[in-house]
């Protein structure tokens, strides 16, 4: 005896599992969509090396590559990846530097807070405030890592190991250690003018009060 199809199975059924299970993928696959292009990250690519492995019947070449990523406002993320081919290798190394990003605080949006040291390894970094015009004055590495996270104006210095990956995890050592006065002013339980004192302005305003008066 010839078994009846299972009703909504066919073609002319539709709304079957499987059509279900399709329609969520289809909404999973465009909600990451929307969430990656509403990112706008820039990536920059720090350098990228050949490295060779010695196996049996010769040597196994791979690429290594050291990727920074950042939006432009203050968020920061490196990454390193290695892989057969350098795009897939690019990729591994954004996709991590996506998942460690840190945010650093500016003053005014364009410059440090305070100089700041940062060391990895033999790597040994300074960092310094400047003033506005001043620019982004560093070497390679620290330049892609300054112009992702959006720093207009910063003097760095590197006086340790000049290897690529020790500069970066330096620096990213002393974005680390940097603070704003008002994250300290609440870690002390005080007002940020208490730390800063008065403005520079409020002077010649109170003396000019004072002699009007």
């Amino acid at each position: 005896m010839a078994r009846e199809p299972r009703s909504g199975g066919g073609p002319e059924g539709g709304g079957g599992e499987g059509d279900r299970r399709r329609g969520r993928g289809r909404d999973r696959n465009e909600n990451r969509q929307e969430r990656t292009d509403g990112d706008e990250l820039k990536d920059k690519l720090v350098t990228i090396n050949r490295v060779a492995k010695v196996v049996k019947g010769g040597r196994r070449f791979s690429f290594a590559a050291l990727v920074v990523v950042g939006d432009e406002k203050g968020r920061v993320g490196w990454g390193a990846g290695k892989a057969r081919e350098v795009p897939e290798a690019i990729r591994k190394a954004t996709e991590q530097a996506k998942r460690t990003m840190i945010r650093v605080p500016m003053r005014e949006g364009r410059t440090l807070h305070h100089d700041v040291v940062g060391e990895f390894g033999a790597g040994r970094v300074i960092l310094r405030a400047a003033p506005a015009g001043t620019g982004i004055i560093a070497g390679g590495p620290m330049r892609a890592v300054f112009e992702t996270l959006g720093m207009g104006d910063v003097v760095a210095k590197c006086l340790g190991s000049a290897n690529p990956h020790n500069m970066v995890k330096a620096t990213f050592a002393a974005l680390q250690r940097c603070t704003s006065p008002r994250a300290v002013a609440a870690r002390r339980g005080k007002k940020v003018s208490d730390l800063l004192g008065p403005r520079k302005d409020a002077a010649p305003a109170e003396a000019q009060e004072a002699a009007n008066g």
